[in-house]
């Protein structure tokens, strides 16, 4: 049965894909001026399968770097709320977002950095909940973000 109340938006193939069958964000289009952007949960997964902020040794072992992680997630997000709006929304349209993190206490400081460089003043900042979680589907993945954004047409 199709969602008649929203329309799906998915990034070009060159770009991350789901793992699964839901779209990269669902557009709500209440009226001619505005629109309400709901972004899946998004990675630092690149389009060619591989990961920002991961850093990969010849002994099969990894190094995580959680602020390039949330550096491409946010960047990420960006694309999706610009592409699913025409180039009319961005990042700074985002009201309402919820950080998964892996590892609560080693990222937090990390991801709050990256956060606060494309939020230097709370007072623009979207609503945000911080969940520590004991995993994400991929192991070399730290941090998580979905969110809202609304965007004025």
């Amino acid at each position: 049965m199709a969602n008649k109340s929203s329309t799906a938006y998915f990034l070009p193939p060159e770009k991350a894909q789901g793992l699964a069958n839901y779209p990269h964000a669902r557009i709500i289009t209440p009226n001619a001026a505005s629109r309400t952007i709901h972004v899946s949960g998004i990675s630092s997964r690149r389009g060619d399968g591989t990961w920002e902020g991961v850093i990969e040794h010849a002994d099969g072992t990894w190094s995580l770097d959680i602020a390039q992680q949330t550096a491409a997630v946010l960047h990420n997000i960006d694309t999706v709320i610009q592409g699913a709006t025409e180039g009319k929304g961005s990042i700074r349209d985002v009201v309402e977002a919820t950080v998964f993190l892996t590892d609560l206490a080693g990222s937090y400081k990390g991801m709050n950095d990256e956060w606060n460089k494309v939020w230097p003043d709370r007072a623009d900042a979207p609503a945000r909940t911080t969940i520590g979680v004991r995993e994400l589907p991929n192991p070399r993945l730290l941090v998580e973000i979905k969110c809202t954004a609304v965007v004025h047409c």
